[in-house]
């Protein structure tokens, strides 16, 4: 028993890892509260268009700021919700379906960004922690910001809840009652995009759609309910992200590789358990 209490409190003897530990539990949170509307809609792959579709918002924001992450962070935000709303007009307007304007941006701006990226020398590796994400580097300051931003996201949904539900299972209805659907659909993106950019230092451009998409469909398995799900999700997504951390550090591993490896290994677990969607459940039924 006391060789596990040193285990478990070891890492926190360091305050950046204490730090990392907070800060990856609420991007876990809050990525599973906006991803359990992403995974209903089956729009998936927006989470992977928007995290790399920031890239020119990201390489703007270094050449102008010299490399400060203030400006890294607040280009990568402009980019996310210029992308979010332009992925909304394109398949409103256009007559398009969604996935087929989040390719059309996705691939857009994600050029755009290789093209400013290209252009400057040694570019790449200053921005090695935008790719595959920092969690211990998370400052004081990263900390405040993330929480501040986390809390924005759960109120609006807590607060919307009701017409975002309607929008998300039957648009129909919800215009029939005259709800503002384009308006409730583009803020379903653009807190996306923030959920995004937020998550960014925890595990990177790379792996930020499993955290967007992983927890929820866990929970998604294990609930027929929608603020279950979300509050499920947030819990697997939270001690996720603590578990990937202890991982990270007794193991030397990425953290962010880490995180999403304990989340990939919940939902596998689920996938094969979870009482009635499980699939040896399934396959006891058949």
């Amino acid at each position: 028993m006391a060789e596990l209490i040193e285990l478990v409190a070891a890492p926190l003897r360091y305050p950046f890892v204490v730090r990392a530990l907070v800060t990856a539990s609420i991007v876990g949170v809050v990525c599973a509260t906006v991803g359990s509307f992403v995974v209903l809609r089956g729009t998936a792959f927006l989470g992977d268009a928007l995290s790399h579709a920031i890239l020119p918002g990201v390489a703007v924001g270094y050449v102008l700021g010299g490399g400060a992450r203030g400006p890294l962070v607040l280009g990568a935000l402009a980019a996310a919700i210029v992308a979010a709303l332009g992925i909304g007009a394109i398949s409103r307007r256009g007559g398009l379906k969604e996935d087929t304007a989040i390719g059309i941006v996705f691939a857009g701006m994600f050029a755009l960004g290789i093209a400013v990226i290209s252009s400057q020398r040694g570019y790449a590796v200053d921005l090695s922690h935008i790719l595959f994400g920092n969690v211990l580097g998370v400052s004081r300051g990263d900390l405040a910001l993330t929480a501040a931003a986390g809390a924005g996201i759960v109120a609006v949904v807590v607060l919307l809840y009701k017409e975002l539900v309607l929008v998300t299972f039957d648009p129909v209805q919800a215009a029939t009652l005259r709800l503002p659907v384009a308006r409730l659909q583009t803020l379903l993106l653009v807190l996306t995009a923030i959920a995004i950019v937020v998550s960014l230092q925890t595990v990177g451009v790379g792996l930020m759609v499993a955290m967007l998409v992983t927890p929820a469909a866990t929970a998604f398995l294990l609930t027929r309910r929608l603020a279950a799900m979300i509050a499920l999700g947030a819990a697997v997504g939270a001690l996720s992200a603590v578990a990937g951390i202890y991982v990270s550090y007794y193991a030397d591993v990425a953290s962010g590789a880490a995180i999403v490896l304990v989340c990939t290994a919940v939902f596998g677990v689920v996938f094969v358990a979870a009482p009635g969607r499980g699939w040896l459940w399934r396959k006891r039924g058949g």
